[in-house]
Parts: structure tokens; C-alpha cells; sequence
């Protein structure tokens, strides 16, 4: 799928003031730019219409779902990617191009695309049951890394005279290499089956731990060896008291697949009553519908 919600504020400002016409972009030694003449010259190009979709779908989705996503929500998501990468988050942010108020901004046209994909699932019995199979419910795990498997055994052996938590906590504290976790004691956000952010063969590793356990060989990553604790996990019990994670697992799993978001905004597009009214923009939603007509009828 398109990056749909990348904050250009250059680009949008243009689509923005296009009707002014006359006003003056930029000046040269050759002459000067305008308006019109910038938005002529940008209209033609792929980001230029990339920025009329993000535009046209953001309207549409404001006015869909906006009373559904909270300056609370956003507020509570922005501060959750805070805490993840603590310090280093300014960096990141401005990394990426953006400032505190256009990640803000970012982050509610993506909840907004949320509620559009929950909004156009039916999710189904069968549906429930499929991904029962492969559920987990979120864990609390806590790890110590370090360079070389020899290390993560002589850990491991530490922890046979002594398999606490709280010693666990102690050793990573002492030996582990991940600085964003060791103060406090390795732990890691709590997580499930669906997590896509962490290794492979770790996630499998300590999703196959009980609450209390820890892993009894080293766990190998891209990162290095691994020591693994679990923390919390609640078991997975009955289907039928997981029903609400079972649906959030498949709306997660609809967003990330590139085909199915496309008819969903396909869908989105045609319930948007959208009319192009420049004619060089008139097919600028074609990959989104199945017509090239500039006028789309209601679902």
C-alpha cells in the first residue's frame, strides 16, 4: 500500500492555494514562479497526484470517522511510541521529516484508515476460528543480550542456581548489551502472535515459554544471543474469551495485506461522492475504482 499520510507541507500548500493563481512562489534572475504555474507543473507528476489522493481520502475519512478518533487517542498512541523509543525519539522524528504536530497529524489520518478497514470487514465465524489456531494472547517477556553464545550460556547456567525474576533483572542490569532495556531489567512491551517489530526466531522462542520460565539455550538473532524470561502469559484458555483479540488480530492482519486495503479504499473513494474537476486530474483515483469517470457514485 501507499504511504498514504506523509506530511508534505509543501506539496499540500500548493494544492491548497492553487485557486490564488497569481501569487508569486518564487523569484529568479530569470523571473518569477507562480502559483499556477507551480501547480500546472506539479499535477503532472506521480507525488503530486500521490498528495490529491492523501487529500481526497483524508476529507472523506474526516468526515466518516472523525468522531470516532480522539484528540485522546492520538495523544495516547503519539505517547506509546515515546515511550518505545525513549531518547532517541526527537531524533527519529526529525529523521523521518517530521515535528511533533505533523507525527500527531500522521497518526490520526492512520487511526482514521483504521476505522474505515473495521467499518468494511465482516469478520466471520470461520474467520474467528482460522485465526484461533495460530492465536497467542500478549506476553511479557524480558531478555539479556549479548555478542556471543558462550556468554548467553553462562548466563543461562547463572540462572539454574537461581531462575528468579528478580535475579534475571539483576543479570541483565550487569551483562546485557541492549541499553534501551538493561536498566530495567530487559523487559520488553508486551506482545503477541501478530507482532511484526521483533526477530522471528525470538518471538517464536518466547512465545513458547510459560509465565515463570526462561529459554535453557541461547536464542540466536540478526542482534545476537539471546536470553529469554517470561514475565506474564496468561494462557490461551477458550476461543470464546478471546473473541475481542481475535478481531483486532484480523483487522491487523487485512491492514497490512497491500490487495485487500486496496479495495477498502476503493470503497472508501466511491462512498466519498468524489468529483475531479480538473480535467488533467480526472483519472487520478483509477487505481482505486473501477471507473476512469471524474464523478464516483455512492456505495
Amino acid at each position: 500500500m501507499k504511504k498514504w499520510f506523509v506530511a508534505v507541507a509543501s506539496v499540500l500548500m500548493a494544492f491548497t492555494l492553487a485557486a490564488c493563481g497569481s501569487k508569486t512562489v518564487a523569484t529568479t534572475s530569470g523571473g518569477k514562479i507562480t502559483e499556477s504555474e507551480y501547480y500546472s507543473s506539479l499535477k503532472k507528476t506521480s507525488s503530486g497526484k500521490q498528495i490529491l489522493q492523501e487529500m481526497i481520502l483524508n476529507k472523506i475519512l474526516e468526515k466518516e470517522y472523525g468522531s470516532k478518533v480522539s484528540d485522546k487517542k492520538v495523544n495516547a498512541t503519539y505517547n506509546s511510541y515515546k515511550k518505545q523509543y525513549g531518547s532517541s525519539f526527537s531524533t527519529i522524528l526529525t529523521q523521518n521529516g517530521y515535528t511533533k504536530s505533523s507525527f500527531k497529524k500522521n497518526i490520526r489520518s492512520s487511526l482514521l484508515l483504521h476505522e474505515a478497514v473495521v467499518d468494511h470487514t465482516k469478520i466471520t465465524n470461520k474467520m474467528l476460528k482460522k485465526q484461533w489456531k495460530s492465536y497467542t494472547p500478549k506476553i511479557t517477556v524480558a531478555h539479556i543480550l549479548v555478542s556471543k553464545k558462550s556468554d548467553a550460556q553462562a548466563i543461562i547456567n547463572e540462572l539454574k542456581k537461581d531462575g528468579s525474576y528478580k535475579n534475571f533483572a539483576k543479570l541483565a542490569k550487569a551483562k546485557s548489551t541492549d541499553t534501551s532495556t538493561k536498566s530495567n531489567g530487559g523487559k520488553l512491551s508486551a506482545f503477541d502472535n501478530t507482532d511484526t517489530s521483533l526477530d522471528s526466531s525470538f518471538k517464536a522462542a518466547a512465545l513458547k515459554l510459560k509465565q515463570g520460565e526462561y529459554t535453557t539455550t541461547p536464542v540466536k538473532s540478526s542482534y545476537g544471543y539471546h536470553v529469554i524470561y517470561c514475565i506474564k502469559n496468561p494462557g490461551k484458555g477458550k476461543m470464546s474469551d478471546h473473541i475481542k483479540d481475535l478481531k483486532k488480530q484480523i483487522i491487523e492482519t487485512k491492514a497490512n495485506d497491500s490487495t485487500y486495503m486496496q479495495k477498502i479504499l476503493g470503497k472508501v473513494f466511491k462512498g466519498g461522492n468524489v468529483s475531479i474537476k480538473d480535467n488533467d486530474l480526472k483519472d487520478v483515483l483509477s487505481d482505486y475504482v473501477s471507473t476512469s469517470s471524474s464523478s464516483s457514485s455512492s456505495k
